[in-house]
């Protein structure tokens, strides 16, 4: 058997046991309970006509029911295709027609976006809508199925056998292309991540772990990596720090969810605030660089270990990639490093112009991964695939860094231009490829600039079509009705031109070293 919810069928976790606690809106999922209504929806989704290999969208707020969708999707062989309820219309439609969807669980919120592409989905034959009665409020909602029509499933319901290489879920990645990449996952992709972050953080029965990462995102293998340990998963849907504290507190939070603007919230929380987190005995971060001295600072104040994260939607996370591991700061190198090589992991780097060359010890150079939790490739762009999914098993991550002499890994720069801030990526001509439709924009360049808070933050350089004006208000509002609002970028620049190699290739170094302060 290969399906990775067989993880919710461990006869040694009680029934009883909560799994999933939702404080906001006062609701804790069981064992028993969670593993009922992942039966009750897969079974739904079947009784539908979804099947084996079919691609299921999701399209929710963090929440009970985006987890439950997952496992309900995959216990019955199909495929989840994860989205974050922050998309607009046009990045939402490109997702599901990529996918060729057929399905796609909202709420009544979401349903205003999918009513208004629906007809530009051909695929898209069923809506889920898990509003709480039977009757949506909105009138977007017409031709939709209630999430609570659905039956109890019958008693016993088995996980589908998958083989471990089926396919279970394609996380889209914004691509430098400005399309999303849909990251082919499998089941045994998933089965072995899970395994390898329980294994790396030492996860156990007794553990409490608070997760803040959207559900959308690979991330969450943190939470059911602690759902494989038997441990319970305490979810916010979004980060505030006092709420963040206070749950910490209430439940005795043992494993941490965090990143950098996390981290450094905690830095400059007031004094006492440690106190709070005295039952917590690791951090996570990851999705950003973790700055040296607000690594120290933390660690020399909440003296908490922090598993300095290395991985990408495409390795789910660690599965196959690297952290700092508590009981080893050795691992931590002067705050500087993310650790080693986790589970089956291999870790190598490459001359970054000729992927065939591996250079030496602590020479820099491309990063690249191998192991069980690297996708299958990028769905239905074989070029793109060719271009970093090597056939030994490497993957090319994009990144540059080192190994040292003990083989801790070192991330020195990108080789591509993304963007992260808060842990969310941020792909340049994406953004570009909106902002450059205005009708007073004449040029556009998007970068990033160094942040203290965010890790970074996108900034949009303009250059103006004549006697025309663009106002920073101007742009967000314009990149609202087409964007999520973290892609937004955060301030505007007039440039009359844009710095370019024979006049086509951009330097967006330039552009960092300029308006940022910083040309990494």
């Amino acid at each position: 058997m290969s399906n990775v919810t067989t993880l919710l069928d461990a006869k040694s976790v009680p029934e009883a046991k909560a799994a999933l606690i939702c404080p906001s809106r006062n609701e804790t999922y069981s064992y028993g309970k969670l593993r009922a209504e992942m039966n009750r929806i897969g079974q739904g989704l079947m009784n539908l006509g979804v099947k084996i290999g079919d691609r299921v969208c999701i399209y929710l707020d963090s929440s009970p029911e985006y987890l439950i969708s997952y496992f309900a999707i995959w216990r019955i062989g199909a495929v989840a295709v994860p989205t974050n309820i922050v998309y607009r219309g046009e990045e939402l439609l490109h997702m599901i027609n990529n996918a060729e969807a057929v399905a796609v669980i909202t709420d009544a919120h979401g349903m205003e976006v999918v009513a208004g592409i629906r007809a530009q989905a051909p695929t898209l034959a069923h809506i889920i809508c898990t509003f709480a009665n039977t009757t949506c409020i909105s009138d977007s909602c017409a031709g939709s199925v209630a999430w609570t029509s659905f039956p109890g499933a019958p008693a016993g319901m088995r996980a589908t056998h998958c083989a471990p290489d089926a396919l279970c879920h394609i996380q889209y990645t914004a691509g430098t292309t400005g399309k999303p990449k849909g990251a082919m996952l499998s089941h045994g992709n998933w089965m072995t991540a899970l395994d390898a972050e329980r294994e790396a953080l030492r996860m156990r029965p007794e553990d409490v772990y608070l997760g803040i990462y959207p559900m959308g995102h690979v991330g969450l293998s943190w939470g059911l990596a602690m759902l494989r340990a038997g441990g319970t998963m305490v979810m916010m849907e979004r980060f505030e720090l006092g709420q963040y504290l206070s749950l910490a507190e209430q439940y005795r939070v043992t494993v941490l969810a965090g990143m950098p603007p996390v981290i450094h919230s905690l830095n400059t929380a007031p004094p006492g605030t440690e106190k709070r987190l005295a039952e917590v005995r690791v951090i996570i971060s990851g999705g950003g660089q973790l700055l040296p001295a607000v690594w120290e600072a933390f660690d020399q104040r909440y003296q908490i270990p922090v598993a300095n994260s290395y991985g990408l939607s495409e390795t789910i996370v660690i599965g196959s990639g690297t952290t700092t591991l508590p009981g080893y700061p050795h691992l931590t190198k002067n705050y500087q490093s993310v650790g080693v090589a986790v589970g089956y992991t291999e870790v190598k780097i490459v001359d970054a112009a000729d992927p065939e060359t591996e250079v030496v010890s602590t020479q820099t150079g491309e990063i690249a991964l191998r192991g069980p939790s690297v996708a299958q490739g990028y769905w239905r762009m074989p070029e793109a695939t060719a271009d970093v999914f090597r056939q030994d098993g490497w993957f090319l991550t994009g990144d540059i860094g080192y190994l040292d002499e003990e083989g801790i890994l070192f991330i020195t720069d990108r080789k591509k231009d993304m963007i992260i801030m808060s842990g969310w990526k941020i792909y340049p001509s994406e953004v570009e490829n909106v902002i450059i439709r205005h009708p007073a924009v004449a040029d556009v360049a998007v970068f990033g600039v160094p942040d203290e808070r965010k890790g970074e933050i996108p900034v949009a350089a303009v250059v103006l079509k004549p006697e025309t004006i663009l106002t920073d208000a101007q742009l967000v509002s314009y990149c609202r009705d087409h964007l999520a609002g973290y892609k937004i970028p955060r301030k505007l620049v007039i440039v009359d031109s844009l710095p370019r190699v024979h006049g086509w290739k951009l330097l967006r170094r330039d552009l960092r070293e300029k308006f940022g302060g910083s040309g990494s």
